[in-house]
């Protein structure tokens, strides 16, 4: 009883108590299904808040620790431990956040087999967390690939028409990747003794030249995730084919593992080695932000665009934390969030229209905002949340991680971070010239395309405020007041930083 109630172990596995009632419920009872799984992503999220309640940031060890012996055949140390640190508590309230958000945004979206979608959904939500909390490198790894399963069902059931494909490339891409990750783990926990991750940092006796081989056997399976160019392709045909609530999850959180294992995993665990990548992950960081902001303005269909614009956003995130300096490295997790914001948002409300319209092609909208002011205002803040305005959460992120990457030891030079300073304005480009063929200008011919079929564009409804408000708040609170998250991750950040080697 003392392990189900432990904060952490409750907190991962709760979405399960909605997953065994939702079993019992009838496929055709749709409403029951629904309002059950979003009851237990719910509570998943007050469990969240009551375990940031008892956390204390200015402690750099691990709270609320679980730790019980789980595999000890044969000499094998393996177990079943989990821990919170600065470095994961934001991105554990992100993804308990996001979770009943995504599950709302389904409500009339998603009218075929909502038990097992829910189901499907639920179980994510236990690998993610799971991911974010776990401190052995074996049970990190089976969270890592558990993930899979139930966005593989996702995507590839709900999807759009390419979703077969899709799903299959994104299982693939990451499999691949998992893959030389498992060697590494093996080879750790072998010549180790342990596959704890904080006893592994302690003993700190991986030699160099071995380090450097471990570092790119996880890094590919991180960048994988990221997904860094030219890693990336899986991406936005995962994002337009994926259901709404795919999406917003699969930028929200599911990116956040990719970058998530290099902070965890990489620079304190190898880091002569990536000090030794910094440059070279500087270097792929920048390419990436201007390759993804150059195809985003490319883009006719609007939620392709929101899909390369992750490739962009996430380049900054990974510019900042091989940066390897206080402000690039709490930037870069800030801006995890931001992101999960953010595009979460701009996901949601690409689904929000698609539901009435049936296209994504922006060249058919036109003049929206005349037929829906209320969508057309949340889409203007959001959208300028997404390219870094002053005042809103973007451009806290982007900000303090140009601030590291600028006079950064560990990349030896401030040609990256002039270059991705550009990838800002870059971003002002294709979100505004993407607002102006949606929402300005004179009606497309959508609009009279839906009243041929008896309707009009409607504009948000309740249950749709409902659902992007909360995203709202935290885009200003971020952007006008960053202080209290900064806090919970600083003295974390600190620790890590003071670990490496720069020169």
């Amino acid at each position: 009883m003392e392990f189900l109630l432990q904060p952490l172990t409750l907190l991962t596995f709760f979405p399960l108590v909605g997953v065994l009632v939702l079993l019992f419920i009838p496929s055709d009872n749709k409403n029951a299904l629904r309002w059950t799984a979003l009851g237990a992503s719910l509570v998943t999220f007050g469990i969240s808040l009551w375990v940031l309640a008892q956390f204390n940031a200015s402690n750099v060890d691990l709270q609320l620790v679980a730790r019980y012996d789980w595999i000890t055949v044969a000499g094998w140390n393996i177990q079943y431990f989990l821990g919170l640190d600065g470095l994961s508590i934001l991105l554990v309230l992100l993804t308990a956040f996001l979770a009943p958000i995504s599950i709302l945004s389904t409500w009339t979206a998603v009218e075929e087999r909502v038990k097992d979608f829910m189901l499907f959904f639920l179980l994510l939500e236990v690998g993610m967390m799971g991911v974010f909390l776990a401190q052995d490198l074996f049970l990190f790894y089976i969270f890592w690939e558990f993930t899979l399963v139930p966005m593989y069902f996702l995507i590839g059931i709900w999807g759009g028409p390419r979703r077969i494909y899709a799903a299959v490339k994104f299982f693939l891409y990451t499999m691949a990747g998992s893959i030389l990750m498992l060697l590494a783990i093996l080879w750790l926990g072998i010549y180790g003794q342990t596959f704890s991750v904080p006893d592994l940092i302690a003993q700190a006796n991986v030699p160099a030249n071995i380090q450097w081989w471990l570092f790119l056997a996880f890094a590919a399976a991180f960048a994988i995730k990221v997904p860094m160019w030219p890693l990336h392709s899986w991406l936005p045909d995962a994002h337009v084919e994926a259901p709404t609530a795919g999406s917003v999850i699969l930028a929200g959180v599911l990116l956040k593992m990719g970058t998530y294992g290099f902070v965890r995993f990489n620079l304190p665990l190898f880091p002569e080695a990536s000090v030794r990548a910094a440059p070279w992950i500087a270097l792929l960081a920048t390419i990436g932000i201007l390759y993804g902001a150059m195809v985003s303005y490319a883009q006719k269909d609007v939620k392709k665009l929101v899909a390369y614009s992750s490739v962009s956003h996430l380049g900054f995130v990974m510019l900042g934390l091989f940066a390897m300096n206080e402000q690039g490295v709490a930037g870069a997790i800030l801006q995890m969030i931001n992101h999960g914001l953010s595009t979460g948002a701009l996901f949601l409300l690409v689904g929000m229209i698609y539901e009435q319209t049936h296209t994504r092609e922006m060249k058919v909208y036109g003049g929206l905002w005349k037929i829906t002011p209320v969508f057309g205002s949340i889409m203007l803040i959001v959208s300028l949340s997404s390219m870094g305005l002053p005042g809103l959460n973007g451009f806290v992120g982007e900000f303090t991680i140009l601030l590291g990457a600028f006079g950064s030891k560990s990349i030896g030079t401030n040609v990256y971070a002039i270059l991705s300073a550009l990838g800002v304005i870059m971003a002002a480009v294709y979100i505004l010239y993407m607002f102006q063929k949606m929402f300005l200008g004179p009606q497309g011919e959508i609009v009279d395309e839906v009243k041929k079929h008896g309707h009009g564009i409607r504009d948000l409804n309740l249950r749709e405020l409902v659902t992007i408000v909360p995203i709202l708040i935290f885009i200003f609170w971020i952007g006008l007041y960053p202080k209290p998250f900064f806090d919970l991750m600083a003295p974390a950040v600190a620790h890590l930083v003071g670990m490496l080697p720069i020169p």
